[in-house]
């Protein structure tokens, strides 16, 4: 566990929802600006990526994108532990990536006391629109989840999963389309 108002991590929250700011209030065209931003303010991202607005990050250096990542419109990702995504990952609209909870215990709670746990999502995932990803989630490999999606536990490889709290309904074969 651990204050969340400390000093530095106050600072740090505030740098980086500044730079959201300045991204979001960007216009679309101006890619240049965009990626620029985008990638003074991640961990780590691949060439190619495209990253719709609004996007809010909580810190912005926890998150590490791989090849060919594409996020539609509002995602937040509350990455104080990293999130990790894979190569050709697609995020709908309105997702939302949580690594950070507030503690159960109603006096550490009150003192602000949070923790983490990160966030993994494989290659070749599509997360449907208006889901959330709760701390420490790993998603497989080639994996959809569904719109609406509440993922409170691990989702594995080759499988189709949605629901509230999500599971897995079957695996993806070659009939798919």
């Amino acid at each position: 566990m651990y204050d969340a108002y400390v000093t530095e991590l106050v600072e740090e929250r505030a740098w980086a929802k500044d730079k959201m700011f300045d991204l979001n209030n960007l216009a679309p065209s101006n890619l240049e600006e965009r990626n620029k931003i985008i990638k003074e303010v991640l961990g780590s991202t691949g060439q190619k990526f495209l990253i719709e607005s609004p996007f809010f990050v909580e810190y912005g250096y926890n998150i590490h994108l791989g090849e060919n990542f594409f996020s539609n419109f509002n995602c937040v990702i509350l990455d104080e532990a990293p999130v990790r995504f894979g190569n050709d990952v697609l995020l709908a609209p309105n997702v939302s990536i949580y690594t950070v909870n507030h503690a159960f215990n109603p006096e550490r709670r009150r003192a602000a006391l949070e923790y983490c746990r990160p966030v993994t999502i494989g290659n070749n995932v599509w997360i449907g629109g208006n889901s959330v990803i709760l701390p420490g989630v790993t998603i497989g490999d080639n994996t959809v989840i569904g719109a609406g999606s509440v993922v409170t536990k691990n989702i594995p490889a080759n499988v189709v999963a949605a629901g509230n709290p999500c599971k897995v309904l079957r695996a993806i074969n070659e009939n798919d389309i």
